[in-house]
């Protein structure tokens, strides 16, 4: 799958998903811009990583809830490497995990308004160009917890459920501009969130999972991969379960 010469941009492209993310864009052509909330260092690690295996990246830091700090680094991207072809947005915002009813409403309203902030403040950084361009990928990266609900999970998996619904009014928005939009939704990955899992515990999931183990970010990356190539041109407003068949749609 080549992507040679397109633009990615991956929030929370340091870690995890993303980091795996950002990794496999650069190996498949992409120049790579990756973003970090709040640690640089961790970013040009990635960055710096991708230009010594011989591909072109660039690590910027910034507020995803920020419209201006948004817009600087789309501004940064179309100055290093040009117009914005591909956004992962990947990027792990905190929430509280707790049940509903020890919750409070400014805990859950937290949850949602940064995960929604983001993923609107981000798009719009980039839809201009897109639009311009006649051309895009917007890959969101959810969780199957919007749909499939689990203990002390109710602000994350609302908040993805609400990203879930906004990939699909922008697909249907934008698509008459060859802008595509679809999410990604992992179940478990073998990750920085899964580190309070036991070994053990690992285990015992992916014994239950159809595919035998738990996700490893490359899994997730590949698809979004996918998404973002060539390949997937007519594939818009899909949601799509990594999970190994341990969630099924």
């Amino acid at each position: 799958m080549d992507l040679t010469d397109k633009v990615a941009v991956v929030t929370g492209g340091s870690r995890g998903i993303g980091r795996a993310t950002a990794i496999m864009l650069a190996k498949r052509g992409a120049k790579v811009v990756v973003h970090d909330m709040t640690d640089a260092a961790c970013a040009e690690e990635v960055a710096a990583y991708i230009r010594e295996e011989g591909g072109e990246a660039l690590a910027v830091q910034g507020d995803m809830c920020d419209a201006d700090e948004m817009g600087r680094i789309i501004d940064n991207a179309a100055k290093k490497f040009g117009s914005v072809d591909i956004l992962v947005m990947s990027a792990n915002l905190p929430f509280a995990r707790k049940p509903f009813a020890e919750m409070a409403w400014a805990e859950f309203a937290q949850k949602l308004n940064d995960e929604m902030r983001a993923a609107f403040v981000t798009t719009q950084a980039v839809i201009p160009g897109m639009i311009k361009r006649r051309s895009g990928r917007l890959i969101y990266v959810s969780s199957t917890l919007g749909k499939d609900p689990s203990p002390h999970m109710i602000a994350l998996g609302t908040a993805k459920g609400s990203l879930d619904t906004f990939a699909a009014y922008i697909a249907q928005e934008f698509g008459t501009y060859g802008i595509t939009a679809n999410v990604v939704a992992p179940g478990l990955v073998q990750a920085d969130e899964a580190a309070e899992l036991t070994e053990q515990e690992m285990s015992v999931i992916g014994s239950f999972t159809p595919l035998g183990r738990v996700a490893v970010p490359e899994d997730v990356a590949g698809v979004i991969s996918f998404l973002a190539g060539g390949d997937a041109g007519f594939v818009t407003g899909t949601y799509t379960p990594v999970t190994g068949g341990l969630v099924m749609e």
